[in-house]
Formats: C-alpha cells, sequence, structure tokens
C-alpha cells in the first residue's frame, strides 16, 4: 500500500512513526464524536495545529485567522510561517458577514500580490480566553462566495468540543483539538487531534508521517480510558460552572464575566443559539481592578488550583496577561480583550458549592 493509506489489517501496520493500533482505534472513535470521515493524533495539540498548517500552507500563501487565537498558534503564524514567506490577516471572532467578506477580499488580493493563494481559513471559536464565538456558517459563506469550497476551513474546537459543539455541521471541514484538555480531562497527558474528510486529513497524514508527531501508544490507551467518561465529566463541570457563574455575577468585586451561559451581546447570542450545544466550563471573569487584585485573589484560592491549562477534573485558574499569553504584544491583547484584570477558570468536577466558597474566601481577600 501507499505510505499514509489505511488499507487495513495487519498489513497496514508498518511503521510506528506512521500509525499503530492503539492510534487508529483513538482516531477511529475521535472521528465518531465529531460526525468526521477520518482523524488524526498527534503528540499535542500544537504539533496538530502546525502540521495541518504546514501540510497547506507554502511560500507566499496567506492565511487568514479568527482571534483571539491561543498564543503559541497566533506565534506560529505570525512568527513562524512568516520566515517561510506566508502571510496572514486576520478578523475579530464576533465578525459579520460583511466584515469577514472584506478580510477574504483583503487576504486574495495580497495572495494575488505575491503569487501564492489564500490556503486556509482557521478559525477559534470560542476565542482563548475571552469566549468570543465566531459566526462558523458566515464564514463557510463568505469562504465559498470569494475562494470556493478547496479552501479548507479549520477550527480548533477544544474550548466546547467534542460535546458542545460540532463545527462540521455548522460548515467547518477540519477540526483541531489539543486532547490534553477536556478530552484527556485528568491533567496526565499531552495529545492533540485534527478531524475531517479524507481528502482533507491525507495531506496531514502525509506530513506527519515525515516529521513525526504521532501520538504515542501508550497516551493513545490513556485517551481510550478517557473517551469513557468524556461526557459524563464535561456534563459535570458544565453544570458546576453554571452555578459558579450565577454566584460570582451578583458579587461586588466582579466587573463582568465571559461566559456563555451570559451572553449580553445579541450577535454573540445569535451564533451561541445557532452554533452551541452547551455554555462549558472554561470562562473569563473580569475583575474589579487590574493585575494586583487578579493576583491577589489567585493566591488566595485553596481548592482551585493556579495552573493554565483547563478541562480536566480539578478547577483550574490563571491570568493569561501574564501566563498564556505573555507573548502577545500588549497592544494586541488590548485590541483582543486579554486585559490585566481578566481571570481565566475552568471549573471541574468538584462539589460546586465547595468551589463557590473558595471563591468567596479569596475574592474576600481582593
Amino acid at each position: 500500500g501507499i505510505t499514509g493509506k489505511r488499507p487495513g489489517g495487519a498489513d497496514g501496520l508498518v511503521y510506528s512513526r506512521f500509525n499503530g493500533p492503539n492510534q487508529e482505534i483513538l482516531e477511529d472513535r475521535l472521528g465518531i464524536w465529531d460526525g468526521a470521515e477520518d482523524a488524526l493524533s498527534f503528540s499535542s495539540g500544537m504539533t496538530a495545529i502546525t502540521v495541518l498548517m504546514l501540510a497547506y500552507a507554502s511560500q507566499n500563501d496567506v492565511i487568514v485567522h479568527s482571534g483571539p487565537l491561543y498564543a503559541a498558534s497566533e506565534g506560529f503564524v505570525a512568527k513562524v510561517l512568516a520566515k517561510f514567506g506566508v502571510k496572514y490577516v486576520d478578523f475579530p471572532a464576533g465578525a459579520t458577514r460583511e466584515q469577514i467578506d472584506a478580510v477574504l477580499g483583503k487576504a486574495k488580493a495580497m495572495a494575488a500580490e505575491s503569487g501564492g493563494k489564500v490556503c486556509m481559513v482557521y478559525l477559534e471559536s470560542p476565542g482563548n480566553p475571552t469566549n468570543a464565538l465566531v459566526d462558523i456558517e458566515a464564514v463557510r459563506d463568505a469562504r465559498d462566495a470569494a475562494l470556493g469550497p478547496d479552501c479548507p476551513i479549520a477550527i480548533d474546537n477544544t474550548f466546547l468540543g467534542p460535546l458542545w459543539q460540532r463545527p462540521l455541521d455548522q460548515g467547518a471541514d477540519i477540526v483541531v483539538y489539543s486532547l490534553t484538555k477536556y478530552v484527556g480531562g485528568h491533567s496526565d497527558l499531552v495529545a492533540g487531534s485534527i478531524a475531517g474528510a479524507r481528502k482533507w486529513m491525507d495531506p496531514v497524514r502525509s506530513l506527519r508521517n515525515t516529521m513525526g508527531g504521532i501520538c504515542d501508544p501508550n497516551t493513545a490507551w490513556m485517551l481510550l480510558r478517557s473517551l469513557e467518561t468524556v461526557e459524563l465529566r464535561m456534563q459535570r463541570a458544565g453544570e458546576n460552572a453554571a452555578k459558579v457563574c450565577e454566584y460570582l455575577a451578583k458579587h461586588p468585586k466582579v466587573e463582568r464575566l465571559g461566559y456563555l451561559g451570559m451572553i449580553d451581546d445579541a450577535r454573540q447570542q445569535d451564533i451561541y443559539d445557532r452554533h452551541c450545544l452547551g455554555a462549558g466550563s472554561t470562562f473569563s471573569v473580569f475583575i474589579k481592578g487590574g493585575e494586583a487584585e487578579c493576583f491577589r485573589f489567585l493566591d488566595n484560592l485553596t481548592i482551585a488550583k493556579l495552573a493554565v491549562s483547563l478541562g480536566g477534573t480539578e478547577t483550574l485558574a490563571s491570568h493569561p496577561a501574564s501566563m498564556t499569553h505573555l507573548s502577545v504584544a500588549e497592544g494586541r491583547r488590548a485590541e483582543l480583550g486579554i486585559s490585566d484584570n481578566l481571570v481565566r477558570i475552568s471549573v471541574g468536577i468538584e462539589d460546586a458549592d465547595d468551589l463557590i466558597a473558595d471563591f468567596e474566601q479569596a475574592l474576600d481577600q481582593v
């Protein structure tokens, strides 16, 4: 058989850098969750994202992406791909169809001028850490009108997937995950994946075979364990988040929340109603004050842990401006709404009342 194809059976297991039984079982099950024809597993979410982009981007091409993105994703586009002659243009997560049309038109002109093409539209929805939603259907319609269906739309679905959002149903072609987060769910592994139609997966599979970066067999086995409880864990975390946010929304030291269960913008609510099946359990808390007040809150948490991951069984809290998005320029952070008074919280599966008591005593110290 041809390297990168899957003829099935033992004959298809050629070399451990290409595939293995644990990885293939995992990929089949990941594909089922998103209704995808095919899926690929990777050693991390960023490996999945970088190999995906490298598989589709060539010199003089242009990538269009939404903002905000996870800082490492944005950095790879702006700093690494730029070294190889790949340009980018971005639009805010809540952009309207007209705004998306304008950005795609600009990208198309940039690509024509440099002799390349618009090679990918890359989305993250909800955006990290603000929870801003992208109108996937509007992006699909704009892509079809400006570029045609041969330019893939990829989306990082880590914050809501695979339970609370199914982007392939809304018009995305490729769905991307950090499996480290909700799918893994126990803060004990690092992995990533992409899923979509086989025609979109094959170029990525071929490059993964060359570069390496496949998920290792033991991690694949651990993820198969995690998939057995992912729905239970996410449901419990989502229920807890709703209770915690109901408390935080009324607290006098909280300015506002970036929680999908309490959206105060009509367009964002419309996108949520069309795209999302739940509000998730990761959200932003804007504490009155600034960095100092956030640090006092974080330093006094006793149940929630100060850490930058999310989607696990334990509640985690972080300060994106000085942690996950420290590498993003201050002006860019301000443009994306990542302010010094923003704390990102990922609620776990502990008792909700215990979490509320923890947040209450920590806020008392602010």
